[in-house]
């Protein structure tokens, strides 16, 4: 009897630790392993470049590949993480970036740069994204802005370290050596880290939050939301995918050309490299502060602020000349896209839903990697004619601009 009303007594109660700290935790470490080896590619382009004599346009071919095939196999990692859960998918992927990178310090043709860091470490990428963010979007509710924020500043914090890290390591012995050491922390840290992840609790019967208070009759409990048949065929799907296209066109011509700009203009290898650190930085500020405000004011205006920053910080880009000027322009691009990081997953969640949050967010994230892959290629190409990138920073004003405009007219999501 006594154990009876012990049960009862303690049936209901929400555990002491909540597990959605440990996925935030996890997700964290993965996106900073991730992503600061993916924007290091910046300090690896010119060694590369200068050992092969390739042109610009073909060096940056590679990563522009990279980031459509992370499109496109986003989609289907995003589908497997609705139904099998983020561990797997990103364990696996995870070995693929890891191997990935290894391969990467072997090569010797242009076309094995393409199918390591094209195609092989595109795969092992699309599994980091979509399902750790669609992960963290079930895990929290009313806090969801700011634990996606917490998460994505992984990035931020990666942009910071690996950089420097990298030129360190470039400097010290060779780009080759360099990959390996990158591809070796990368196949340990995202492996183990992925151990960590579970599935959402949302499809356990778990509180979603200690602060939400989520109660569940049932483990199989019906997650609410459009199927994706019926999202792709709204205004707001097509709204979301071209902001995210703009947004992505401007952050990857960034991450991979304006080391090899800084340079053009007389700044120092070690001093270029610190400009992507201060953009990570700043990012991380950005993805916090944004995060949390996107649940007081809704991801849309969180998106207009966004592009606004974007857009100004081109235009003092088309003027820099200097270094100080150079981490000016660091500093507002990466408050705003900083924040832009963090919008996409929620608003995806605010307006579809969590049925199909991963499929969904996979495509929107397809859209995403068509901007990843035409900036980059668009600015070794124009280089490569003009010998300047005045051309495609003037582009980038104007997607910032469009993307501002686009935004004010996404509609109100309906509770």
């Amino acid at each position: 009897m006594n154990n009876n009303i012990s049960s009862l007594s303690t049936e209901g109660r929400e555990p002491r630790f909540f597990y959605g700290y440990i996925i935030i935790l996890a997700s964290f470490l993965i996106l900073m392993i991730a992503f600061g080896a993916q924007y290091s590619f910046g300090v690896f382009f010119k060694p590369v470049l200068n050992e092969f004599d390739w042109s610009r346009a073909a060096t940056s071919g590679a990563y522009s590949l990279n980031t459509v095939l992370n499109g496109v196999f986003g989609i289907i990692t995003g589908k497997l993480s609705d139904r099998f859960g983020s561990r797997l998918v990103v364990t696996v992927c995870g070995f693929l970036i890891g191997l990935g990178y290894l391969l990467m310090s072997q090569i010797s043709a242009v076309w094995q740069m393409y199918l390591c860091y094209g195609v092989l470490i595109s795969m092992g990428m699309a599994g980091m994204w979509v399902p750790l963010l669609s992960t963290v979007a079930r895990w929290f509710v009313k806090r969801r802005g700011l634990a996606s924020g917490i998460v994505v500043s992984g990035t931020g914090l990666g942009t910071v370290i690996m950089p420097p890290l990298a030129n360190h390591l470039i400097s010290s012995y060779n780009w080759r050596t360099s990959y390996m050491i990158i591809g070796l922390v990368a196949l340990i840290v995202i492996i183990i880290s992925a151990q960590f992840l579970r599935r959402e609790s949302v499809q356990k019967g778990a509180p979603t939050h200690r602060a939400d208070s989520v109660k569940t009759e049932s483990p199989q409990l019906t997650v609410h939301g459009i199927p994706i048949k019926a999202a792709v065929r709204t205004g707001q799907f097509g709204i979301i995918c071209v902001i995210g296209f703009c947004a992505y066109f401007c952050l990857q011509t960034v991450m991979v050309h304006i080391v090899p700009h800084a340079t053009d203009i007389g700044v120092s290898a070690a001093a270029a490299a610190t400009i992507l650190s201060a953009f990570g930085v700043l990012s991380i500020g950005g993805k916090l502060v944004l995060g949390g405000i996107i649940d007081r004011i809704g991801s849309k205006r969180v998106a207009t602020i966004v592009f606004a920053l974007m857009a100004l910080s081109f235009l003092w880009l088309l003027m820099a000349k200097e270094l100080w000027m150079l981490y000016c322009f660091a500093v507002v691009f990466g408050v705003g896209f900083g924040g832009f990081a963090v919008v996409q997953s929620p608003m995806i969640a605010e307006y579809f839903g969590l049925r199909e949050h991963g499929a969904i967010f996979g495509l929107v994230s397809f859209a995403n990697s068509i901007g990843s892959a035409a900036g980059p290629l668009a600015a070794g190409g124009t280089f490569d004619i003009s010998g300047s990138y005045y051309g495609v920073f003037l582009l980038c004003t104007v997607l910032g601009v469009a993307g501002l405009i686009v935004s004010i007219l996404l509609t109100t999501a309906r509770k």
